[in-house]
């Protein structure tokens, strides 16, 4: 397999993340690899659900990093893994697991995939989508009640409770690791043809194009 091209798409919550991946998706017909940081939170088996729905899932710890960062060293080195599901109707991670094949470009999504460094180092383009605040809360309002069996009032409360703060402490910080900032997420055209570029530069083996810096 030749060299396997690794993105990663951060951005807070509800910033259109999966609609930039699936637009991507969509034009590589099959040649993409998603791996998802929402699919390594932690198990917690010996929490109730209440214990767990109080859990604060927007910060590093909540999420086992480490095992992602080997599963993805697994993918770049052209082998199979074993990824991880998450139940976010039982705030707890699955039994079961999806068998997923190294591709010629692999996606690696989460809110906080930045924000840990050897995580963000295996990565060869990292893109920020950045969206208005108000905007984000009302998609994760939408998803999360309809998707996820959640109460309005406790997505609101979760969101005024650790979502936001989070955000602040790790999520927007982290947006200067970025290589590309991309404001409306997958509705920018121009951002994703661009991406779409660089990609095919890595898929046809050709080398892009790059400019020596400025001494």
């Amino acid at each position: 397999m030749a060299e396997i091209l690794v993105i990663g798409i951060a951005g807070g919550t509800g910033s259109g993340k999966t609609t930039l991946m699936k637009n991507i998706m969509s034009k590589l017909e099959g040649k993409v690899t998603v791996l998802s940081h929402d699919n390594y939170y932690k198990r917690h088996d010996e929490l109730t659900f209440e214990e767990r729905s109080a859990l604060n899932y927007d910060e590093p710890n909540a999420i086992e990093t480490s095992l992602m960062v080997e599963h993805l060293k697994q993918l770049r080195e052209g082998k199979a893994i074993d990824c991880p599901v998450y139940d976010f109707t039982r705030h707890n991670r699955s039994d079961e697991t999806v068998h997923l094949e190294p591709s010629p470009v692999i996606i690696v999504e989460g809110i906080l995939i930045f924000e840990n460094k050897e995580l963000r180092e295996l990565m060869d383009i990292r893109l920020f989508v950045d969206t208005d605040a108000d905007e984000r809360l009302c998609r994760r309002i939408k998803r999360d009640v309809t998707k996820r069996g959640r109460t309005l009032e406790s997505v609101l409360n979760q969101y005024l409770s650790t979502v936001k703060p989070m955000h602040e402490k790790y999520v927007e910080p982290s947006k200067k690791y970025a290589n590309l900032v991309i404001p409306e997420g997958g509705k920018n055209i121009v951002a994703l043809d661009m991406i779409l570029g660089r990609i095919k530069h890595h898929l046809d083996g050709t080398p892009a194009v790059y400019f020596e810096e400025e001494e």
